[in-house]
């Protein structure tokens, strides 16, 4: 019997010990000695991209999201289609609407510069850059987890079957992000990032024209103004009545049937997201917690470390 136990201890023990190892692979402080000027260059950089267009802190916010629910946060969004690339920038969320690909190859060029080689993965790049866009728009900070490396493929397919579609309902939505080990409260909280930019009209038409329940009538009618029943598919309409500012006002849209996207909307609608969402339109303070929070577990989805993949020369091509 207390050989059992013995046998039982250990392998608990092992297993913990193996499931520290794994979550120790990123650090807050892995490029301190090997290019302290990465980060303040990163920063730079996004701060300069959202004073010349305020919209880009929210395109390089949503740049980060979508590379992550794409088999992990490795930069599989940046690559170009080539013969052996399947590239996600032609997949549907990304199509004619994923953008800041230059802005982060600006930031690769300096933080080379800076570093004096290749050592900062396009993977972490694009996860400062987010958090860094945000600051910049006058929302939460915190301290990103660094060590990711970048992959040497892309799928499209993947791209088009696991990030979330503006049509998604509320289960739906929960299943997706269960998929990538996030829960309800991550799903809200990350859904408020569309307290910043905008969406294409091709997006929202159904919900303006189509949906009678959930969504204000005098709402609609004004989005209606600037996205025709057919036609003018890219024409944009903000998230929230301040897309360039971090603020609470998404949530409270929210809770005036304002919500732009179906999936928006779909968080408040008389399901079990509904109490958070009403205390995020009243709380900035613990939406701001929560955000942060939630980044920093949907950067450690699946990141590619040590040996794994490769530190790209060129955010846009395998070496």
């Amino acid at each position: 019997m207390a050989s059992s136990y013995s046998l039982v201890f250990l392998h608990v023990l092992v297993m913990f010990c193996l499931a520290s190892i794994a979550f120790s692979d990123l650090s807050d402080d892995f490029y301190d000695d090997i290019c302290p000027q990465a980060l303040p260059t990163i920063r730079r950089v996004v701060e300069d991209a959202v004073r010349q267009e305020r919209r880009m802190g929210a395109s390089l916010l949503r740049l980060h999201f979508h590379d992550c629910f794409v088999n992990g946060c490795d930069a599989s969004i940046l690559l170009d289609q080539t013969a052996t690339i399947d590239s996600e920038k032609t997949a549907r969320p990304n199509n004619n609407s994923a953008r800041g690909f230059e802005v982060i190859d600006r930031i690769k060029s300096e933080v080379d510069k800076v570093c004096g080689r290749p050592v900062v993965s396009c993977a972490d790049i694009l996860a400062v850059a987010a958090r860094d866009s945000v600051v910049a728009l006058h929302g939460p900070t915190w301290e990103v987890e660094l060590g990711r490396r970048d992959s040497t493929t892309a799928s499209r397919t993947t791209a088009n079957n696991d990030i979330p579609t503006p049509l998604m309902d509320l289960p739906a939505l929960i299943d997706n992000f269960k998929k990538q080990g996030l829960d309800e409260e991550d799903l809200v909280a990350l859904s408020g990032g569309h307290t910043l930019g905008f969406a294409q009209c091709s997006t929202f038409r159904n919900r303006i024209y189509n949906e009678t329940n959930n969504i204000d009538s005098t709402f609609a009618s004004q989005r209606q103004a600037n996205c025709p029943r057919s036609g003018g598919d890219s024409n944009l309409a903000s998230l929230d009545p301040t897309p360039a500012l971090f603020d609470s006002k998404y949530f409270t849209n929210l809770v005036s049937k304002k919500g732009l996207l179906h999936s928006d909307q779909a968080l408040f609608s008389g399901g079990e997201t509904d109490e958070l969402v009403k205390s995020y339109s009243t709380n900035l303070r613990t939406f701001s917690k929560d955000f942060a929070e939630s980044m920093i577990k949907m950067g450690n989805i699946k990141p590619l470390t040590g040996n794994e993949g490769q530190i790209r020369v060129d955010c846009r091509k395998v070496n």
